[in-house]
């Protein structure tokens, strides 16, 4: 599909700046409140422009997680053409920078969206129910960090303190871990509750979970990261977004580096399937078999 008009937009959480591009150039830029009001005085306003329409416009922004909400959820509602780029996609496709500011950011990533745009992926909006069960996750992500927070203090002092000091510090933490865990089991519930709500992520979720190794947490994980698997559906490219595919670093005869996987991995899909991995070669089955089997062939016992 071509397009006439790119619209860059800078997210932060407080302020929205936008940047229009026609024809190689920029015609528009402005700075608005990231709330739903406000970009809806935008569209307003960018239709105003001569040739402006939403249908041939390209809407381009970074992925910045929750902050883009207000922003998607509108143009989305328009059936506005939406690109969700990742930023280090965008900066590095944009050659030599030289200063930054959210009016910079914006103009380049409307750049970005017009140099690219037969490269273009368009952002669907995940169900509501994803979104719920993306939201809890993070709750209990959050909860589980502050028991790890809480919990460190305490097992200093055992080791470095007196008893007396050891069991004050025992106790004033007491109270705080025995509730947090207690919202811990409550968030998990409801998480369960959302799955179990909707046929068809329930049956998407007990598929994943019939791996051997593979458990709730990592079941989310999945469902979340590849919006039910519509974004990615290809094994080999959730393998590598995962950061558990390694990739061959030479040149020539002076680059000889080491076989690695990328750093631009997803780091928490990455570090959940590593400790599934580690998990399940501790019991026999087909899984473990395998990885002996790549032992005996050379592999290093944590690339297999």
């Amino acid at each position: 599909m071509q397009f006439k008009f790119f619209v860059g937009i800078d997210v932060s959480k407080d302020t929205l700046d936008f940047s229009v591009v026609t024809e190689g150039k920029e015609v528009r830029d402005f700075r608005v409140e990231n709330s739903p009001k406000a970009i809806k005085a935008v569209l307003k306003d960018l239709r105003s422009l001569n040739g402006f329409s939403i249908p041939g416009a390209l809407f381009c922004l970074e992925q910045t997680g929750l902050y883009n909400n207000h922003v998607t959820s509108m143009l989305h509602s328009t059936g506005a053409n939406i690109w969700v780029e990742k930023a280090i996609q965008i900066k590095r496709s944009s050659g030599l920078q030289r200063g930054k500011s959210d009016k910079i950011d914006s103009q380049r990533i409307a750049f970005f969206a017009f140099r690219n745009q037969d490269r273009a992926r368009m952002w669907s909006a995940p169900r509501v129910v994803v979104q719920q069960l993306k939201r809890l996750t993070s709750v209990r992500e959050r909860l589980l960090i502050m028991v790890a927070q809480l919990n460190k203090p305490v097992q200093e002092s055992k080791k470095f303190d007196s008893k007396e000091v050891f069991n004050a510090i025992k106790g004033s933490c007491q109270a705080s871990l025995k509730a947090i865990k207690a919202d811990i089991k409550k968030v998990e519930k409801q998480i369960t509750d959302v799955i179990k709500s909707d046929p068809s992520l329930n049956h998407l979720f007990e598929l994943i979970t019939s791996v051997d190794g593979i458990g709730k947490v990592i079941a989310c994980e999945m469902i979340l990261t590849t919006n039910e698997f519509k974004t990615i559906n290809d094994p080999k490219k959730y393998a590598c977004y995962s950061g558990v595919v390694p990739f061959e670093h030479s040149s020539g005869t002076s680059v000889k580096g080491r076989t690695r996987v990328s750093h631009f991995a997803n780091k928490n899909s990455k570090r959940l399937l590593h400790l599934a991995a580690m998990s399940i070669i501790r019991y026999k089955g087909e899984l473990k078999t395998y990885w002996l089997r790549k032992l005996e062939e050379g592999k290093h016992e944590m690339s297999c």
